[in-house]
């Protein structure tokens, strides 16, 4: 390969690179006591046809109030979960949608119920029970959580690899 060639190909490599990072948001800043998480999910939901969702994640606030925010591949916003007392927000793009419960706003953003509240306790290692789910949180410690529903058809598999 020529000198030119090479610093071309270099050339283009650091383009790209500045590219990519210029599409990046930064995070906010995280206020004091606020729980945040961060890492990625997958949910398989098992039909005739499987259905499986993947994505990079960070989970912040309480069951009460808070954000699920969810990355593409190349770390752009795919979508935000929001929700406080009497709300509950789905943000993708430039699209806005307004939800009566946190359980409809996550059926719609994964295809499936997600019990996001309960989801707090068992990422701090609490097995809180929630209908029809059963939770693994015996590696939480090591940065892994994996829960299983069985009810309401069909069966749903999370698992959740993260960082506080």
């Amino acid at each position: 390969m020529t000198a030119a060639l090479l610093r071309a190909r270099f050339f283009a490599v650091v383009a790209a690179a500045v590219l990519l990072a210029g599409c990046a948001a930064p995070r906010p800043p995280v206020p004091d006591g606020v729980q945040v998480w961060t890492g990625r999910l997958a949910l398989t939901v098992e039909q005739q046809a499987s259905q499986s969702f993947s994505a990079s994640f960070e989970l912040r606030g309480a069951p009460e109030s808070g954000e699920l925010t969810l990355f593409t591949p190349l770390g752009g916003t795919a979508a935000v979960l929001a929700w406080s007392p009497g709300t509950a927000t789905l943000r993708s793009g430039s699209e806005v949608r307004q939800f009566p419960s946190l359980e409809a706003l996550a059926q719609e953003a994964t295809g499936a119920p997600l019990p996001i509240t309960a989801l707090f306790d068992w990422l701090a290692g609490r097995p809180t029970p929630v209908e029809g789910w059963e939770a693994d949180v015996s590696q939480v410690a090591e940065g892994r959580l994996r829960a299983r529903r069985s009810a309401p058809p069909p069966p749903a598999d999370l698992r959740v690899v993260f960082e506080r």
